[in-house]
């Protein structure tokens, strides 16, 4: 289904002297400017289309590809204040309107705010806003899941280390003392679900936890998956058991199993070590 701000392929019906007319499903028929269009271009093609509402109302289209596209969010500067709002630079020839109401603090033109993309109820249009927390409802089920990779945008840092927005959706923590470089506000980043807490509240990483495991870890995880999720070894157990069952010394196997204890990937029990639900 096509929809207002958002990009899509889309098939060119016609070619006429405005430009060319693409099939967008349940908005109609739209036109693409020819300047927008490629110079060789036939019917049938697949255009790769942004669509939007012009000054007049009318649903256009363009092959211009925005920053952020209806329920994203997006690092963007200030263009230019008005009567209105502020208008931010979003790669479109048309800049997108931030009114007054929907701006976390006061905008300045030449700096740069967090911005999410939504459609106006008022009038259908492709407005702006930089109060995040409306858009991000952590009480909202997800199905993120230890290890998915996930793309992050930093939003704010707090005495824990950094939240970050996942996926367009929810809040996120990276703990300042797992991160080894340097984040600013609205920086886009690569990240990983570390954990997610019984209130559903989700912790981040920036690392890989299964490419940064050792060897050992790596065995241990390889037999505890091989084993219906549980060795009856831990720290305490005899040294000469621990090397029969893994072929390591029992210092590596603790220093192995900490971290597998700190990513939160196993837990150690009286009787033995347990994978724990990813």
């Amino acid at each position: 289904m096509t929809t207002l701000g958002q990009s899509q392929h889309l098939p060119v019906l016609k070619i006429s002297s405005p430009g060319a007319i693409v099939d967008a499903g349940a908005l109609g028929e739209v036109l693409v400017p020819h300047r927008y269009c490629p110079t060789e271009l036939a019917l049938g093609d697949m255009l790769r289309v942004f669509t939007y509402l012009d000054s007049e109302g009318r649903t256009i289209g363009t092959t211009q590809k925005p920053k952020v596209e209806v329920g994203q969010f997006a690092f963007l500067k200030a263009a230019e204040n008005t009567d209105f709002g502020t208008f931010m630079d979003w790669g479109l020839d048309k800049d997108l309107l931030v009114p007054f109401g929907e701006q976390h603090r006061p905008m300045e033109a030449g700096k740069s705010y967090i911005v999410h993309a939504y459609l106006n109820s008022a009038d259908g249009r492709i407005t702006g806003s930089s109060k995040i927390d409306k858009f991000l409802d952590d009480d909202k089920p997800h199905s993120f899941v230890v290890g998915q990779a996930v793309d992050l945008i930093i939003a704010n840092s707090t005495d824990l280390g950094f939240k970050a927005i996942i996926d367009n959706s929810h809040w996120g923590v990276l703990y300042k003392n797992e991160v080894a470089e340097r984040l600013s506000f609205g920086q886009s980043k690569c990240g990983f679900v570390k954990y997610v807490r019984p209130d559903r509240k989700i912790d981040l990483t920036l690392q890989n936890a299964r490419e940064s495991r050792d060897e050992h870890a790596t065995q241990i995880m390889e037999y505890l998956e091989k084993h219906r999720g549980f060795a009856p070894l831990h720290d305490k157990s005899d040294p000469k058991v621990i090397e029969r069952v893994f072929g390591m010394s029992k210092k590596s196997f603790k220093r192995a199993i900490g971290g597998l204890y700190k990513e939160r990937a196993i837990s150690i029990e009286s009787d033995g070590i347990r994978l724990l639900e990813q």
